[in-house]
């Protein structure tokens, strides 16, 4: 990878593509909160980590179409809700992938008539957690497909969590998105823990999350089956590289 521009990106709440309607993503952010643990005998401070935490704040164009911001937005809803930002619409790309509490949804009208809402989710549960896209940003699948797996270089014994969102129009009964992965790129199985649950009307939203001592393979990918004949969503896949990671 090399240095790169945000051209190109994409923002989806909760089963709506609200990349044509996001002026600009102001914040990315999360991590753990640092515990001061400083003894009397120390010249500097010594710090733990603490509960890990997320938030992106965004800028949002106003637009009242069907399935458009106004709608994915003006709810406010108390529970929770799943954010996740595509570095690009290339296979593989960076992911920030969220689940948290949307705080607010507040107009702006410029002097020029330009009418944008600042919005904020604050992460529940899981922190803000970096990714890899196994769709090349929305991907439409017409009938049971396997998709095009992603290299992530090595197998790891470490789990991994996976987000899915799924677009309207769902065309058909149900789509039923799987997570499987491979040592070689050629013969590949279901992750266990990361087939997510049957979608039978869109918008939807799912984040599962399989042991964290479970071996994901090298080759990953994105497979869809079910009764379908038109099927919009996005996927990441989050492999852990660290032994020992807990929510």
């Amino acid at each position: 990878m090399a240095k790169q521009s945000g051209l190109g990106d994409n923002f989806y709440v909760s089963g709506f593509n609200l990349s044509g309607d996001t002026a600009s993503l102001n914040e990315i952010g999360g991590g753990p909160a640092l515990i001061d643990v400083t003894g009397i005998d120390k010249s500097a401070f010594e710090r733990i980590g603490g509960l890990r935490d997320g938030r992106i704040e965004w800028t949002s164009h106003f637009n009242d179409a069907t399935d458009k911001q106004h709608l994915a937005l003006r709810s406010l809803p108390t529970t929770d809700r799943q954010l996740m930002y595509f570095r690009g619409t290339t296979l593989g790309n960076p992911v920030a992938a969220l689940v948290g509490k949307q705080l607010n949804y507040d107009f702006t009208r410029a002097d020029d008539g330009k009418l944008t809402a600042a919005v904020r989710a604050e992460a529940n549960g899981f922190g803000i957690e970096w990714g890899q896209s196994l769709t090349a940003g929305v991907r439409t699948d017409t009938t049971a497909t396997n998709g095009t797996s992603i290299d992530t270089t090595a197998s790891l014994s470490f789990g991994a969590q996976a987000y899915l969102q799924v677009f309207t129009p769902l065309t058909g009964t149900n789509v039923i998105v799987t997570i499987e992965d491979s040592a070689d790129n050629v013969t590949f199985a279901a992750v266990a823990g990361l087939a997510f649950t049957s979608v039978t009307a869109a918008p939807a939203e799912e984040r599962l999350a399989t042991s964290n001592t479970a071996t994901i393979r090298r080759y990953i990918r994105a497979v869809t089956t079910g009764t379908f004949t038109s099927a919009s969503f996005a996927v990441c896949i989050v492999k852990n590289e660290i032994a020992g990671q807990v929510f």
